[in-house]
């Protein structure tokens, strides 16, 4: 009889060990579990974050190209000004050669040194005529201007490219037409992005106060990417 509750004890007691064992070990299989999505969400919000830096660094990348491809074109343009001035010179030359009388022997060798001097005389009103004008900036509208790298897909490149072109709101962008984001995507040298990063969603819920719409909707902006 003795015997039989031992067992009967032993087999109670490796009952109760066995099941905290386990709820123990449920418990950190929980835990992990846990962890491994969080990591799965850091890691695609990186993958995101790495896209977005990989397309501002093109932007940049085509930026500077097109920069040093107007730098080199410039003194080409320049250039053709001065280049096309003794042309008109020469051309007028027989002219007045022809015009001379025939009898002034003097004149064919007076002419060659007041040509130069003529050429001299013209040059300068048409620098004066041909000299580019800067085009003014656009004027940023009047009042405080919003934090731009809120918005997903916006960070300090985008950020000064848009402001030269005198953005500076939430309302601004949120009022987008479908001309404006096109002339935006040539000045930011990507096609797309707008639509498929959702500026003006984002600007309208800014511009109309909704943050608590504006956070549900986009949780992963206004991170250290984006400012």
């Amino acid at each position: 009889m003795s015997t039989f509750v031992y067992m009967l004890l032993a087999f109670v007691v490796g009952v109760l060990v066995g099941w905290f064992v386990w709820g123990r070990l449920r418990g950190e299989l929980d835990s992990l579990r846990g962890d491994l999505d969080r990591a799965k969400s850091e890691r695609d919000r990186f993958r995101a974050d790495a896209d977005r830096l990989t397309g501002e660094l093109d932007a940049c990348g085509r930026a500077r190209a097109d920069l040093e491809s107007r730098l080199r074109a410039a003194p080409a343009a320049s250039a053709k000004p001065s280049a096309d001035k003794p042309g008109t010179d020469k051309a007028s030359a027989p002219a007045a050669l022809k015009s001379a009388p025939p009898t002034a022997k003097s004149s064919p060798v007076k002419s060659p040194t007041a040509k130069p001097a003529a050429a001299k005389a013209t040059a300068v009103p048409k620098k004066v005529a041909t000299a580019p004008k800067k085009a003014a900036a656009p004027k940023a509208p009047a009042g405080k201007a919003d934090n731009l790298r809120r918005l997903i897909g916006i960070g300090p490149v985008n950020e000064k490219l848009l402001k030269g072109q005198g953005v500076t709101t939430y309302a601004q962008i949120a009022a987008w037409t479908e001309t404006d984001v096109k002339h935006i995507e040539e000045v930011l040298n990507f096609d797309g992005r707008i639509a498929r990063e959702k500026w003006i969603e984002q600007a309208k819920l800014l511009a109309a106060g909704d943050e608590k719409e504006f956070t549900r909707r986009f949780p992963t902006a206004g991170t250290a990417s984006n400012t």
